[in-house]
């Protein structure tokens, strides 16, 4: 019995060291900084979630006119709610290198970028022809 759960253990521990000693050397600094931006990022996009609210009703309306101030606030809300999880997730799980290599988890990165407005592409696709 004795041999089946030294060998469980040592099988155990190859599995989970395997991924770790084939990434490709990282030096430490660089590593805790990525770990630093992705649990600043997290509380950052946990505090600030509730300026959803306000931007998706600007932007919604911008871009929809006036039904845009009906279903901004909705978007608004649900943004809010999806903001601030993906901001606790982030700042839970700043040691975790997921997704790619400490990529934010939501785009825009924060709730201060994204107010641009969206392109026209359809001019141009006309002036083409």
């Amino acid at each position: 019995m004795k041999k089946v759960l030294l060998l469980s253990a040592l099988l155990s521990a190859f599995v989970l060291m395997g991924p770790a000693l084939a990434t490709a050397d990282q030096q430490p600094e660089m590593i805790a900084e990525k770990m630093a931006i992705k649990f600043v990022r997290g509380i950052t996009n946990t505090v600030t979630s509730v300026v959803e609210l306000p931007k998706q009703t600007i932007l919604t309306g911008r871009d929809l006119g006036p039904v845009g101030y009906i279903i901004g606030p909705i978007k608004g809300v649900g943004m809010t709610f999806y903001r601030g999880v993906i901001g606790v997730a982030e700042t839970l799980f700043c040691m975790v290198p997921q997704p790619g290599y400490y990529d934010p988890m939501i785009d825009p990165e924060f709730v201060w970028q994204g107010w641009e407005p969206k392109r026209d592409t359809s001019k141009v696709v006309d002036e083409e022809q």
